[in-house]
């Protein structure tokens, strides 16, 4: 394989290479970090590469491939990139915040010990929104990171260096976090995989709100089944994390190993009442209907009532970003980004009555789609209302087919409906605009069933043929 094969090589299909003895893992490495230092500089993927810790790591991967016998970790020697909301030890982690320009942790998050204790070789940090507050990745520190089908236009936030990086070759997994759709989002502009699991499912640490059920890490990937195979190493119970649980991770691998929709009941949510929906991302992905059918499914559509999704964020978003960060506004906030500010101010002004209705709106919510649920099994939706929009829309379209959006969170609701409930979502590619724009179809599932999910995407995957298509750029 030459080097651009292997820098877009499934993170699987390395890890058979490296038992075969084809390639090794010290080649990898090098040929990734080759191709950052070309393509990098144009879109701003990565806004730290740790390339001295990258290459010793590899010559250490290379050598324990050559031991006979030797015991290798499910991801040995696959080049993983962390979203800078990652702490890293011993590699500058800013959290795209001018508070934290040259921070250097002294220490791992427990998804990145857990990367590296399954073989994983941390290639560096990939941009973020400060603190990931918006689904446009651009900061203070490193400015924006542009999208490769069109540079002129957002990666989509707040993992999109990580889905950049994907999309170009610059590494075949990559770590990252999502509140209202920072794993989803970014993956449906530019063309990549990402999931958001159950809370807990992942565990978070450390974290300053150790009892927080929005804010979850997890996979991206260029298929479905490296999401599976990254996912697998990180999940399960860990006793500083209390909303951590128990988790089958073979059943997460087995799932794609045999997908299928067949018999699946499964609702077309469109734009579930809460959101305009782009004509051109409407089209897209009701053509993937037929595909779905084709595959054995049965799907109508219905969604249950999401009126309250608005409020839900409103009151969730501004008490989680108060918690947060509201203790930095007294002294850095002419330096923090303009939507971070609102929603931490958003926060401070809310009453208790307004948290507490919130909550119970968001407790009517869940039930309300449980219930739902008892006669779906999944619920596919558009993962974004929009194509990507230009970068230097740093809130977002202010309208979609004309109406105004309401705030500057209005476009990402789809996603950020099931965050509020807590299901496990997965944004695929299912196809381009006519303007060649990639879009994300999102499936969504029942209470913790994430290998549900995964089984149905991988099925859709299968028979998706721009699953592997590549952006001009790469």
């Amino acid at each position: 394989m030459n080097e651009e094969e292997l820098c877009f090589a499934r993170a699987s299909e390395l890890v058979s290479l490296y038992k075969r003895r084809k390639v090794s893992p010290l080649e990898v490495v090098r040929a990734v970090l080759g191709r950052i230092e070309k393509v990098n500089p144009r879109l701003n993927a990565y806004c730290t590469v740790a390339g001295e810790q990258a290459i010793a790591a590899a010559r250490r991967a290379t050598a324990a491939v050559a031991k006979k016998g030797a015991k290798l970790g499910a991801l040995h020697g696959v080049p993983v990139s962390i979203k800078d909301l990652t702490v890293t030890k011993g590699i500058r982690t800013t959290f795209g915040s001018k508070i934290y320009e040259h921070h250097v942790p002294d220490a791992d998050a427990l998804v990145v010990e857990r990367l590296k204790a399954a073989g994983a070789i941390v290639i560096g940090k990939t941009n973020t929104p400060e603190f990931g507050a918006g689904a446009n990745t651009f900061n203070a520190v490193f400015g924006a990171t542009r999208n490769p089908w069109n540079p002129a236009l957002t990666s989509g936030g707040s993992t999109g260096g990580g889905a950049v990086a994907l999309a170009t070759g610059l590494g075949p997994l990559a770590q990252g976090s999502d509140l209202g759709g920072s794993l989803r989002l970014p993956a449906a502009f530019c063309g990549v995989v990402g999931f958001r699991t159950s809370p807990g499912c992942v565990p978070v640490w450390p974290i300053a709100t150790a009892w927080d059920n929005l804010s979850v890490q997890g996979p991206m990937a260029r298929t479905v089944g490296d999401i599976a195979l990254m996912l697998s190493t990180i999940v399960g119970p860990d006793p500083r994390v209390p909303i951590s649980y128990p988790v089958d991770a073979p059943a997460l691998l087995a799932a794609t190993r045999k997908p299928s929709v067949k018999g699946l009941r499964i609702a077309w949510g469109g734009d579930l009442g809460i959101t305009p929906l782009d004509h051109e991302v409407r089209r897209v992905c009701e053509a993937t209907l037929d595909v779905l059918r084709k595959l054995g499914a049965r799907v109508e559509a219905a969604h249950p009532d999401f009126t309250e999704v608005g409020e839900i964020v409103r009151t969730s978003r501004g008490a989680s970003m108060a918690a947060r960060h509201h203790d930095k506004l007294a002294q850095w906030k002419p330096v923090m980004q303009e939507n971070l500010v609102r929603n931490i101010e958003q926060g401070l002004a809310l009453t208790p009555a307004e948290i507490g209705q919130g909550e119970r709106m968001r407790t009517d919510l869940f039930h309300r789609v449980r219930t739902f649920m008892e006669r779906y099994d999944l619920i596919v939706t558009p993962t974004a209302a929009v194509p990507p929009f230009p970068v230097e829309m740093t809130s977002g379209p202010r309208q979609i087919n004309g109406v105004e959006m309401q705030h500057y969170i209005q476009w990402a609701l789809l996603t950020y409906a099931f965050t509020v409930i807590n299901a496990p979502a997965i944004s695929v590619p299912c196809g381009f605009t006519r303007d060649g724009l990639p879009v994300g179809l999102q499936i969504a599932g029942r209470w913790h069933d994430e290998a549900g999910v995964l089984r149905a995407a991988a099925a859709f995957e299968r028979v998706a043929p721009w699953a592997h298509l590549r952006p001009p750029t790469a």
